[in-house]
């Protein structure tokens, strides 16, 4: 008995030790408010839009093991730490580890009753049934790439549609001299799509295929929307001296953008609500998963001879347009060049949430990856802008046109702008929306009135 009792002993004071290492541990986190209530917030606002590639790499975290530690949350971006914090989460190892590791006593017997099925839901053991299949990193890759592509076209079409629908030459809401810009239709459109598919059913659409979810709400829908095309109207307004417009015109878009997506997210869990009302009714049945590798596959093979065909029909098309400069030549141009800028969008998407400084705990709420992508894509369609009234012919005007239609539009985006923005807005901070909707304004307007407008006053382009 005695013996019993001393091997029992140390197993106990051990576990005992660890578990007040790792209460003490805990205890020390809820002393950390800055992170909880100012990093975890700002880092989730940031990422409401995209992420990026970061997406898959946590696909392939969650892959690996389907136990959260603390290694996990640090590779999947979700915690960093300072030199406080990673003592909390040496001891959360360490808890994890002996835990996992440490045999039970000689002198106690396993349970006999499956304790997976009675501690876990059925809903999770269903899961776990149906696990997907997740591809290499360079297949990922390849099958991002060639997903954001073949919307990222759709998107600019369906662009140029919306531009010819209300412009000048269709319903004549929209035009080139007014505060009712060209673009305004299609910022409006995919503000409020995306507050279906990129907010409320994006979860929903990414159990089918994450890959069509990445491709829907940052391919489709952020080339459906341009910021940088937004700008440049304005600046053509402000270097025509009107300078009422051009504040007018940012107010007003911002305005129309900004409550087209709550008009989306609300009516999207209006008609979800319908959806799960419905089927609490009525037998659930299955939908369509793309989680196994012949799936993944087929799918990948789909969308990369729909982006060869899009392509191809596009050259053809240009070869028999872009001797005219119509706007049908700057369209299908624009459909060749497009993809490069979905592709940097996405890429440069990994900035958000993750601040600045060496431990990335400054300014974590500022979506860094969206605000360089329109700035950057405001300020070279100003260049462009400046480079076709100094050159002025049709070639010149139909390539930089073609360009800032296709590159620089699907580069520069306003329904994750919007998303973002709503995020804020429905934070514990809202003022941070409207600051950085305001600074991404401010900032490519001024870089691009010192690009353009100073030169179209200076030397008095026609």
């Amino acid at each position: 008995m005695a013996t019993g009792q001393s091997r029992i002993e140390p197993y106990r004071t051990k576990s005992f030790s660890r578990e007040s290492s790792l209460s003490s541990s805990l205890s020390l986190s809820r002393s950390l408010p800055h992170l909880i209530d100012n990093d975890v917030d700002g880092e989730s606002v940031s990422e409401a839009g995209d992420i990026g590639d970061r997406s898959l790499r946590r696909r392939h975290s969650a892959g690996r093991s389907s136990r959260l530690s603390a290694d996990d949350l640090i590779e999947q971006g979700t915690l960093d730490t300072s030199r406080q914090e990673q003592d909390v989460l040496h001891d959360l190892r360490a808890f994890n580890t002996d835990f996992v590791v440490k045999p039970l006593p000689e002198n106690i017997t396993p349970s006999p009753l499956p304790t997976k099925s009675l501690l876990s839901p059925p809903e999770e053991i269903d899961r776990g049934k149906e696990e997907e299949y997740v591809l290499p990193k360079s297949l990922e890759y390849i099958s991002c790439l060639i997903h954001l592509a073949v919307f990222g076209i759709f998107g600019a079409i369906t662009r140029y549609l919306l531009q010819k629908l209300f412009g000048p030459t269709g319903a004549r809401v929209t035009s080139d001299g007014s505060i009712l810009y060209l673009d305004l239709p299609s910022n409006m459109v995919g503000s409020f799509l995306m507050g279906w598919f990129g907010v409320v059913f994006k979860a929903d659409i990414a159990r089918v295929s994450e890959f069509v979810a990445i491709g829907l709400s940052t391919g489709y829908l952020g080339s459906l929307t341009t910021f940088s095309g937004w700008n440049q109207k304005m600046l053509d307004l402000s270097a025509d001296g009107q300078w009422v417009f051009a504040v007018l015109g940012f107010l007003l878009g911002l305005f129309l953008t900004s409550y087209s997506i709550i008009l989306g997210v609300e009516t999207a869990k209006g008609f979800k609500w319908l959806l799960h009302r419905r089927a609490s009714s009525e037998e659930k049945n299955p939908c369509l998963k793309v989680n196994t590798f012949q799936s993944h596959i087929v799918s990948l093979t789909l969308m990369l001879v729909l982006l060869v065909a899009l392509l191809t029909a596009s050259s053809i098309l240009l070869v028999k347009e872009f001797d005219k400069g119509t706007s049908e030549a700057q369209l299908w141009l624009g459909c060749l060049v497009a993809a490069p800028g979905v592709w940097l969008r996405w890429f440069l998407a990994r900035l958000n949430g993750r601040g600045l400084g060496k431990d990335g705990q400054h300014l974590r709420w500022v979506p860094f990856g969206t605000l360089i992508a329109n700035v950057a894509a405001a300020c070279v369609m100003a260049a462009l802008a400046t480079l076709k009234k100094s050159v002025n012919t049709r070639t010149c005007n139909t390539v930089a046109s073609s360009i800032q239609f296709g590159l620089l539009g699907c580069l520069s985006t306003v329904s994750t702008l919007m998303a973002e923005f709503n995020a804020m807005r429905e934070s514990d901070y809202p003022w941070r929306a409207y600051a950085y909707a305001s600074f991404t304004i401010a900032v490519s307007f001024a870089i691009g009135t010192v690009i353009y407008s100073v030169p179209v006053w200076t030397v008095g382009f026609s």
